[in-house]
């Protein structure tokens, strides 16, 4: 048998003790929303105050210095399920915190948010509660600096195509590819340009290529793209017929994993009434069902 008596010491109307004078005016100057360290005969300033030097033992001076407010964190233990008696209700850290000019580490609070923001060097300010009494307390907590912000990001312009390109995005709306034949090398660009990126002459010549084509090499991306049928997708190069050069493009109407190279694919338009002077008018790339074509 197990014999036990339990005991209860407790002070209703609470425990009353002066402060002498050092942690006195450091309490003080807390309730001012200061923090204040105190100067020891050797120079050093301590923080929280203490009556005697810890290193010598001597009186201190009497000459109260403002340090921080903020600080930096020197070591840090953090608390997952905070309890009752704890300065927060949620997840945070017990830290030695080394204000700015002070030579000795308070403990206190850091609510980070989360314990991935903690870390040796943290810079941190205190949280002062709205009133405050005189007592530690009145620091709600210590919180990071603020060292990044998120700022939403938009920017809207109007482009508009040179001679080449807008010859292009005119077939485009009305359903055809309108390439160009260099003089010179013979090669059928699509989509139309103005000289040879071979040759470097001026290109003259407009030819008009099918909307048929053969995937030369593709890639399957599984990230949503709001122009995609779907996700997985396959972007392509696809070099139309009658073409020299390869034009980017996506495929659809397939199974990602049953697009090869030497695939048979023609456009897929919407419907007339849609179409603007854009590429949005060829929906993607879908296979004809011929038979794949030698590269």
């Amino acid at each position: 048998m197990t014999l036990e008596a339990r005991h209860v010491l407790e002070f209703p109307g609470g425990y009353t003790r002066t402060t002498g004078p050092v942690i006195g005016r450091f309490l003080t100057e807390l309730r001012d929303g200061r923090l204040v360290g105190v100067r020891t005969a050797g120079g050093r300033t301590l923080v929280p105050p203490l009556e005697y030097d810890p290193g010598t033992g001597d009186a201190v001076t009497g000459d109260f210095v403002e340090v921080g407010p903020a600080g930096t964190v020197e070591s840090w233990s953090w608390v997952h399920a905070p309890r009752a008696g704890h300065p927060l209700d949620r997840p945070f850290a017990w830290a030695l915190i080394r204000l700015d000019g002070a030579d000795t580490s308070l403990v206190h609070a850091v609510d980070a948010g989360d314990v991935k923001a903690m870390r040796p060097g943290l810079r941190v300010r205190p949280r002062w509660r709205a009133e405050r009494t005189g007592q530690i307390t009145d620091i709600e907590s210590f919180v990071p600096e603020v060292t990044r912000i998120v700022s939403p990001v938009r920017t809207e312009y109007v482009l508009k195509p040179g001679l080449a390109l807008a010859r292009f995005l005119e077939g485009v709306a009305a359903g055809v590819f309108v390439g160009c034949r260099c003089g010179s090398c013979h090669k059928v660009y699509v989509p139309y340009r103005l000289s040879c990126p071979e040759c470097g002459i001026a290109i003259t010549e407009e030819v008009e290529v099918p909307d048929t084509g053969t995937i030369t090499t593709f890639a399957i991306n599984n990230l949503p793209d709001p122009r995609a049928p779907e996700v997985p997708f396959v972007s392509a190069y696809v070099l139309l017929d009658g073409s020299d050069v390869p034009m980017i493009t996506l495929v659809g109407g397939v199974a990602a994993h049953e697009v090869r190279q030497g695939m048979r694919v023609r456009a897929v338009w919407v419907p007339e009434e849609e179409r603007t002077a854009s590429m949005a008018n060829i929906k993607w790339f879908a296979p004809t069902g011929e038979p794949d074509a030698e590269l």
